[in-house]
């Protein structure tokens, strides 16, 4: 039985300083980005391309996505097979290569720092990652590699 899932989101462009787009350094990148349910994100773009660093821009967003859903379907992995996660903290890290016409992310590097409650669940705790990231929606979405480099340790 195929299932299908739908998510709306709502993009609003907050960024005109009273002449709209009339040249390229004349108007301002922030956005919102809203949902039903959840508080608005402030947006912007990187900093590099005249975006406001307070803001998230999309490239933070599509590496946080990637690094929730690897964390998500870990953790999940992990209830089922009895490895008792006590904390969960990741680290993660997107490269992208700008080009004349764009740019294309190459990578994105997961770090996740596991600590589970006993060390015979270290080995398991270790290769459920390999499990998450088969089942991580986000990843199988994308055209780059999204690799991860976990370290588990015990509580205490």
């Amino acid at each position: 039985m195929s299932r299908e899932h739908t998510y709306r989101t709502v993009v609003t462009w907050t960024g005109n300083k009273g002449t709209g787009t009339s040249g390229y350094r004349d108007y301002g990148r922030d956005h919102e980005l809203s949902a039903a349910g959840p508080p608005v994100i402030p947006g912007s773009s990187d900093p590099s391309f005249r975006g406001d660093p307070s803001r998230w821009n999309p490239e933070q967003l599509l590496v946080g996505s990637l690094s929730q859903c690897h964390m998500l379907w870990y953790l999940h992995k992990c209830a089922t097979a009895g490895v008792v996660v006590t904390e969960y903290a990741d680290t993660a890290t997107g490269t992208m290569a700008e080009s004349a016409g764009g740019g294309h992310f190459t990578e994105v590097v997961l770090r996740p720092a596991v600590t589970v409650a006993a060390p015979e669940m270290l080995e398991s705790a270790l290769a459920l990652h390999d499990d998450a990231h088969k089942a991580c929606f986000i990843a199988a979405s994308v055209n780059f590699p999204v690799r991860h480099e976990p370290t588990v340790r015990t509580a205490g």
